[in-house]
């Protein structure tokens, strides 16, 4: 059972933070996941829905990347919600099952090489707080700086995610895999 009250409709809130509500849901289609619960503190739901678009959508990484770090951030901090979207995603995203199951489970056997280096750079960067240097070095040359700088963002925003739905313990969609913890 989540700790604070899960808002789930523009029509639970008043003046400026419905406002945000809004224009949160005609963006995003519902309040679904972190949003409701960030709604409690409206100006920082926008803030991040304007961050997150930016993150998801915008920019030059590959969507494709983007949610195999997602993945791999979910699983790290046994997110169920995160991991149970991103795990929906990622299937629409042609990351093939045998990716997905190998990032639940915490292992690297059969996953192809390119996505295997994206996966062991989000490992590192959650587990070590660094990257070594040759696979730092070897997703610059692959990203180039910006891109580069745009992964860490990302894992840095679903790291964000993660921490917001565990600790206010929101219970992930029922129609999605759950983690075992």
């Amino acid at each position: 059972m989540a700790r604070v009250s899960v808002l789930k409709s523009p029509d639970e809130l008043t003046g400026e933070a419905r406002g945000i509500a809004e224009k949160i849901v005609d963006t995003r289609k519902s309040l679904e996941g972190p949003f409701s619960v960030w709604m409690h503190a409206p100006e920082w739901a926008e803030r991040v829905a304007h961050l997150g678009t930016l993150v998801r959508w915008e920019g030059t990484l590959e969507l494709r990347i983007r949610t195999l770090a997602a993945l791999v951030v979910g699983r790290h901090f046994q997110a169920q919600y995160v991991w149970g979207i991103q795990g929906v995603i990622g299937a629409e995203r042609d990351i093939p099952s045998a990716t997905i199951d190998a990032i639940r489970d915490d292992r690297s056997g059969g996953i192809p090489p390119e996505d295997l280096q994206i996966i062991d750079f989000t490992r590192q960067l959650l587990r070590a707080n660094r990257v070594d240097e040759p696979l730092a070095r070897a997703v610059m040359e692959r990203l180039g700086a910006d891109q580069y700088v745009q992964l860490t963002t990302c894992i840095g925003y679903y790291a964000m995610l993660a921490m917001t739905v565990n600790g206010a313990e929101l219970e992930p969609n029922p129609k999605h895999e759950s983690l075992k913890v």
